[in-house]
């Protein structure tokens, strides 16, 4: 095996990325290639700094499957999945995160090798909404290596962090002080603008960790690189400033260029317009709908006025919870989403009617919550049928409800009403599908 002809294929690949695929190209060049050790990298991995590659696995690929494989890599970082893992399990989120990029290089164009790992039904999806969807105890394998974010760590990141995102469907919004350090990355990233083609991809590395301590680490490609470390909170959080720079930059070019298609552009798009979580968003529909009114009641005689004057008051408001049993959802997420909406019904003084459904409403229900009585099931319910919507609405309709609205957690895989009600539907979605109507919420 000849390591210089490994060199020139590695060059020659991310070379074609930036001309047919200036968006892949970019953020490629962001990632200086450093040959590994084999004991630790039997095929390529990244540590949110550099490409790490296995020779005798490049020399096994096509020159369009070590396209794949970079563009690959330079994603992972680009879309920060070394920063918003959260509380989530590694192994899980690891593969999450591969089924999330592997079709969206497909859809480029670019040929995969022939163990990647794709599911067309997550087609479309982030890792946020993959992760819940696998099993817990699946034990499938990355193609490559996530370096950032190894299985010794920690799950999971600093309280504050876990705090902040609570479960967040996407990356929140940087904090002041992320901002600022934003800012004086652009500045200088514009600074070093003009020389970026012509600069040495090692340089560009040292730039983007801001540490001339680890040029000698780069420098061991020749006996084989030795398995860095995970990423340290700060590192985390600096690199993921940059890389959100680098990913806007990246796609501005390909778009000015006529190069970057619908399905990639949307995922930019998403990934950087400020998301909040779903139990922040279920908080703001419950309260909505509770707000305070006027009334015109008349006061007490203490009060000297004649005037009858209007006042706030609060009335207890009627929401209907409803879940699918259908089997596709866990038991701990049901557990977890009824937490949730039980926390929230005691400050908004709610009157919960919870109705379990699969094709039909399960037998005993529904049960009915008073605002101070705890949110729960009744019994073990034996879902497992089909999923059809219908019965929960036509049982609203034979009761003459009129709730202030009506929450149902579901994957949207059944039958629904022809017909929207005449009072506000929200759904909280695990998985990717759509309802005809109401307001979606993404679960993570």
């Amino acid at each position: 095996m000849d390591q210089k002809a490994i060199e020139t294929k590695l060059a020659a690949a991310r070379t074609r990325l930036t001309l047919d695929k200036p968006f892949l190209g970019a953020l490629v060049m962001r990632l200086p290639m450093v040959e590994a050790d084999p004991e630790w990298c039997p095929t390529t991995g990244t540590d949110a700094k550099r490409f790490y590659y296995n020779p005798e696995y490049i020399d096994s690929l096509t020159l369009e499957q070590t396209q794949f494989m970079l563009a690959h890599e330079a994603l992972h970082c680009a879309l920060s999945h070394f920063a918003r893992r959260q509380h989530r399990q590694v192994g899980r989120w690891n593969l999450a995160c591969d089924y999330a990029i592997n079709p969206l290089l497909v859809d480029d164009g670019l040929k995969p090798p022939y163990d990647t790992m794709i599911l067309d039904q997550f087609k479309g999806m982030t890792a946020e909404e993959i992760y819940p969807l696998l099993e817990e105890d699946d034990n499938y394998e990355t193609i490559d290596q996530h370096l950032y974010d190894q299985e010794g760590e920690s799950e999971g990141n600093s309280g504050s962090d876990q705090e902040s995102s609570s479960g967040s469907n996407d990356t929140p919004p940087p904090s002041e002080e992320k901002q600022q350090k934003s800012r004086a990355s652009g500045n200088q990233e514009e600074t070093d603008q003009g020389r970026r083609q012509e600069t040495d991809p090692e340089k560009q590395g040292e730039r983007a960790d801001g540490g001339g301590n680890e040029q000698q680490q780069q420098r061991q490609e020749e006996q084989g690189a030795k398995q860095p470390p995970p990423l340290t909170p700060e590192e985390r959080d600096n690199l993921e400033v940059q890389w959100q720079q680098r990913l806007a930059g990246a796609a501005q070019q390909a778009l000015q260029a006529g190069k970057m298609d619908g399905a990639m552009a949307r995922l930019v798009d998403h990934l950087l317009q400020p998301h909040l979580p779903w139990r922040m968003l279920l908080a703001r529909y419950m309260t909505a709908a509770a707000r305070d009114d006027y009334s015109y009641m008349r006061q007490s005689r203490r009060n000297q006025s004649d005037a009858i004057l209007p006042a706030l008051r609060s009335s207890q408001v009627e929401v209907v919870v409803a879940v699918d049993t259908s089997g596709s959802i866990r038991d701990s997420e049901i557990a977890e989403f009824l937490a949730e909406v039980s926390a929230l019904k005691g400050q908004m003084r709610a009157r919960i009617t919870l109705i379990p459904c699969d094709a039909r409403i399960a037998e005993g229900a529904p049960w009915i919550f008073e605002p101070w009585e705890e949110l729960r099931l009744e019994t073990t319910i034996s879902g497992g049928g089909g999923t059809d919507f219908r019965p929960v609405f036509q049982w609203v309709e034979e009761q003459g409800l009129q709730p202030e609205v009506l929450i149902y957690f579901s994957d949207l895989e059944g039958t629904f009403p022809e017909l929207a009600p005449n009072y506000p539907v929200l759904w909280l979605v695990k998985g990717k599908e759509k309802p005809p109507w109401g307001q979606r919420i993404q679960l993570n």
